[in-house]
């Protein structure tokens, strides 16, 4: 590995995105019980200052440097670790996930790569035979786009499974199939009406079929039986270590009060080994406001105050809110999940609550509309620092790209949908439409604080399969080597600054996170090669070795 000189002028501050530590690693005051020597040290800081080693003490980084000044830290019973040119860097964080549903995910039927419909409804009989009759079959993140666009039906899978309810989402959670046990629970049949913001797919014949696309699938939501709190446990436990062996060492977390009383439980056992930045629906804003004013915002392992709304669907279920017509369905350009009078009300209260506010917006005309009403939110409730954030921001429109970073407001992005999506959203969109499709370039050209996540689990929780994305452009069905829209590919320590420093400034924690400075939280990943020495193609091929929480290494490689 080639290791560059590290510089030791002060580092830059980035505005608004990497805040400067304090300087306090003047003298070696403090011993180090944690030393990593040998190494390739990316800081993530502006000037690009490259090191060899890091002293960790008291879960904060105490000093970067050389391997001679690091070992000078050391305590007596420090633990050194020699990385022989390992990459060093902070660990990543993923700013968009559904994590205990991820972790539910893990330990259910996986159709993600079903590429037929008899594969689709073979897996999903298998594991139904694996189960006590009567339990709930969800999950599955199947991809209808994998076997020429035709959605699947309950007709697939009925036989297969008489003795359990089936509601097997779309990898993009917009879309469910329910068999006929689910829509039966559920009270679903040929005479239920489209409930506002959902729609339910019928045949010919005015029967459903059994695919319901976002409000329509919480007909079916509403019959599922709540997981116990053990269940709850359980999921975490999966999701958090398989996040932890992929470098992850914080989250952002879409979800819900059930699932901030789970982590609450894990800190509260010491079985919290990962940050969490947890966020709740937005409808809730006003318990959330309440139980912020009893208990505060969390600390530095697991933080709340958050809220995440709805604009519209998603691409792929084409429930995304357009100006113009879809190419492939012209007599849809998409719906409003949630009504957008209701949904301002929200927005503007729980702005004026001081709570943070994320939503997510995927066609042009539900970004616009958002941009829009952020806007009169920050005009109404008067200056103060706020971070509104659109979730996904696919979709743009000339004019929207140059508002966020005009209005402050952050584009929360997943860049493997990109390459996911890259497959067939043009044939959705056509070619003006997709020129503006997840537009990195354009965005960070503007000036905006683009970061970056998974939306786990429609997309892996692996950050560098994100950074390859990002970087690449490459569609998974290997269509696009050149790249899928080449002009919104960015460089590699712009999309590690995507993972890293421009993830904690949206979680608020930019003075404690995001980069190895002395006085910093010691979040940390060591990888098998140097990301920007080796060719992006290559890079998810690249391996995790350590991550570290707070100076305590939680995976290791064996």
């Amino acid at each position: 590995m080639k290791i560059r000189a590290f510089s030791s002028a002060p580092a830059i501050c980035l505005a608004a995105i990497v805040a400067c530590a304090p300087a306090t690693d003047s003298a070696p005051a403090q011993q180090a019980d944690l030393v990593l020597v040998g190494g390739t040290v990316w800081t993530g800081e502006p000037d690009g200052g490259r090191a060899t080693a890091v002293a960790i003490g008291d879960s904060r980084i105490l000093h970067v440097g050389t391997d001679e000044e690091v070992r000078a830290h050391a305590g007596a019973d420090a633990r050194i670790i020699d990385l022989d040119g390992r990459f060093v860097m902070p660990g990543f964080a993923d700013g968009h996930t559904h994590f205990i549903g991820g972790g539910f995910q893990l330990g259910s039927v996986d159709l993600r790569d079903a590429a037929t419909p008899e594969e689709f409804a073979r897996r999903i009989g298998e594991f139904a035979a694996t189960q006590p009759a009567g339990r709930w079959i969800t999950g599955g993140d199947w991809d209808h786009e994998l076997w020429g666009g035709a959605l699947p039906e309950r007709a697939w899978i009925d036989s297969l499974t008489p003795e359990h309810p089936v509601a097997v989402q779309r990898l993009d959670g917009h879309m469910m199939l329910a068999n006929t046990a689910a829509l039966e629970l559920a009270g679903i049949t040929r005479a239920t009406q489209d409930p506002p913001g959902g729609t339910i797919v019928r045949d010919a014949g005015g029967e459903p079929t059994g695919v319901l696309k976002d409000a329509a699938m919480d007909l079916v939501f509403a019959v599922q039986p709540e997981p116990s709190e053990a269940e709850l446990d359980e999921a975490f436990e999966r999701a958090q270590q398989h996040a932890l062996e992929r470098g992850v060492t914080m989250i952002h977390d879409m979800g819900s009060f059930s699932a901030l009383e789970t982590y609450r439980r894990a800190a509260e056992r010491d079985a919290l080994r990962m940050r969490i930045y947890s966020l709740v629906p937005i409808a809730q804003w006003q318990q959330l406001a309440a139980f912020v004013a009893r208990e505060g915002r969390g600390d530095d392992l697991l933080r709340w105050g958050g809220l995440k709304g709805f604009v519209d669907g998603s691409l792929g279920s084409t429930t995304a809110w357009f100006y113009e017509p879809y190419q492939d369905e012209p007599g849809t350009s998409g719906l409003m999940v949630t009504d957008t009078a209701e949904l301002r009300t929200q927005i503007v209260s729980a702005d004026s609550a001081g709570l943070h506010v994320v939503v997510h917006a995927i066609g042009d005309r539900a970004n616009d509309w958002l941009l829009d009403t952020f806007e009169q939110a920050a005009s109404r409730n008067g200056a103060r620092d706020r971070r509104f954030r659109i979730e996904h921001a696919q979709h743009l429109s000339r004019e929207a790209i140059g508002r966020f970073q005009s209005l402050g407001v952050l584009p929360s992005m997943q860049p493997y949908h990109a390459i996911d999506d890259g497959r067939w959203a043009e044939k959705r969109i056509g070619p003006d439409r997709i020129q503006r499709t997840y537009a990195f370039r354009s965005l960070l050209d503007a000036g905006a604080g683009l970061h970056f996540g998974s939306d786990w689990t429609v997309a892996p929780i692996d950050p560098l399969l994100g950074v390859y994305a990002a970087v690449t452009r490459r569609t998974t069905d290997g269509a696009n080597p050149g790249g899928w829209v080449p002009a919104q590919k960015i460089g590699v320590e712009e999309a590690l600054r995507a993972y890293t420093a421009a993830n904690a400034y949206a979680a608020f924690m930019e003075n404690r996170l995001g980069t190895l400075q002395a006085g910093k939280l010691a979040d940390i990943v060591v990888l098998s090669h140097d990301l920007l020495e080796v060719d992006a193609a290559s890079i998810p091929e690249v391996d995790v070795l350590y991550t570290i929480v707070g100076g305590r290494v939680v995976f290791e490689r064996n």
